[in-house]
């Protein structure tokens, strides 16, 4: 019971009775001397605590003699002496009190609250030790700003994010749908607060349209904060020109062809047209809204169809290439189906390059007789060459001629005497004749 009589002399700062006021000057002169570090028989640990939760501050004894436990404020004001409160502080609370602890919350922390509390032992010598409170703030804010509303496909557009009056300052991070993208992150400091915007530029294409661009934030004092915002892209119009009749089958003449035009944009297209490529479109052609319809097909009909389609970003078209059979016509060559073209490289990426189907079996049958007239023309070329090699071969060998002019003149001593008895001699030269073997 002395033991707790004692605290009422801290009390006489707030008017007491007089006769405390020699204990108070004992324990304030104690407090002057009490040196300042790490005590030997004193444990304690920092505290790191959100900013308007509750931090516990702990002051433990090792050994306990029953001396007195004591914490001051940063500015060396007692808060508990043992388990009195002289402070008139109501966000401190008593948790704990024994003989080898004094445990005190604080509630509803702030930015003020932040600094070294202190402990104390009233030991011989006395000891003191430290914690430290950190307060740790969140954003107070999360916005993005977007530099377009409405982006055109192709265009950079630029996005901030800003995390204000944080501390510590944050760590943005961008996403586009899934992927993580990278930005380029400004620090402001205001006295003990960080403000952090982050700016994202990007390139938008078609297929973000409709995608969302978050900002997350990293920070100890805050889990999953982020904000965000949903892309808005315009682009080109998509177009396809689908067979209605015949499906994926031959046109022949005298048949009827039905193609559909179907246009994809943003905004949505409000111009369609169909026209025919390098020349005129037939009287008997007739066009309805996105259909075109040919009753009566006739070889004259082949050529390129297009369909154009156009809104306030561009115009872009497909195109589908006819070609007339005979009515005996079993197969197609490949060329005839549909061709979509880009109108610029841009547009490649996103263009619906739909070729026929229909004529898949007539390109194979197309290759197998493209095959078979190369077999031949080898075949050709190679009698030719051996003919040229023959006729040269009988040019240079034209035959040999054997006479019987000197016929009995084998034997003769000499050349006079072999011309007087060859045969016939030179008097008998009209007589003579000439074999060719």
């Amino acid at each position: 019971m002395a033991g707790r009589a004692q605290p009422s002399g801290p009390a006489a700062c707030g008017g007491g009775a007089p006769g405390l006021l020699p204990l108070l000057l004992l324990l304030l002169s104690a407090a002057a001397i009490i040196p300042r570090g790490d005590g030997q028989n004193l444990v304690t640990e920092d505290v790191t605590v959100v900013e308007g939760d509750v931090a516990t501050i702990s002051c433990r004894v090792k050994n306990s003699d029953d001396s007195v436990i004591q914490l001051l404020n940063p500015n060396r004001q007692t808060i508990y002496f043992r388990d009195f409160r002289p402070l008139k502080d109501s966000r401190f609370q008593l948790v704990n009190f024994s003989n080898s602890e004094l445990r005190v919350s604080l509630t509803n922390v702030s930015i003020s609250d932040e600094g070294r509390y202190f402990c104390q032992l009233y030991t011989d010598p006395p000891q003191e030790i430290y914690t430290t409170i950190t307060v740790l703030v969140p954003p107070r804010n999360l916005v993005i700003d977007i530099q377009k509303e409405v982006a055109v496909e192709g265009e950079e557009i630029e996005l901030n994010c800003t995390a204000m009056a944080s501390r510590p300052a944050t760590t943005i991070r961008w996403f586009k749908g899934n992927k993580e993208l990278t930005g380029k992150s400004e620090v402001e400091q205001w006295s003990d607060m960080y403000t952090v915007t982050s700016q994202l530029v990007l390139k938008v294409g078609r297929e973000d349209d409709g995608v969302p661009v978050i900002c997350l934030v990293d920070h100890p004092a805050v889990k999953d904060l982020q904000t965000q915002r949903y892309l808005e892209v315009m682009y080109k119009p998509q177009v396809r020109v689908s067979q209605n009749y015949p499906v994926q089958g031959l046109t022949r003449e005298g048949e009827p062809l039905e193609l559909t035009c179907a246009a994809f944009g943003k905004p949505q297209p409000t111009d369609m047209r169909w026209l025919r490529v390098d020349d005129e479109m037939p009287q008997h052609v007739v066009v309805s809204g996105s259909n075109l319809l040919i009753s009566n097909l006739n070889k004259t009909d082949n050529g390129t169809y297009r369909c154009e389609a156009s809104n306030a970003v561009g115009k872009s078209h497909a195109d589908y290439m006819l070609f007339v059979y005979d009515t005996t016509a079993t197969t197609e060559p490949a060329v005839h189906g549909f061709t979509q073209l880009p109108n610029s490289a841009e547009e490649l990426d996103y263009g619906d390059l739909s070729d026929s189907r229909a004529g898949e079996e007539g390109a194979i049958r197309s290759v197998d007789h493209a095959v078979v007239g190369g077999v031949v023309a080898v075949v050709v070329f190679a009698m030719l060459c051996l003919l040229i090699v023959l006729g040269r071969y009988f040019a240079r060998h034209k035959g040999t001629y054997f006479t019987h002019e000197a016929k009995g003149a084998d034997d003769a001593a000499d050349a006079d005497t072999a011309i007087i008895n060859a045969e016939g001699g030179q008097n008998n030269s009209e007589e003579k004749k000439e074999y060719f073997i």
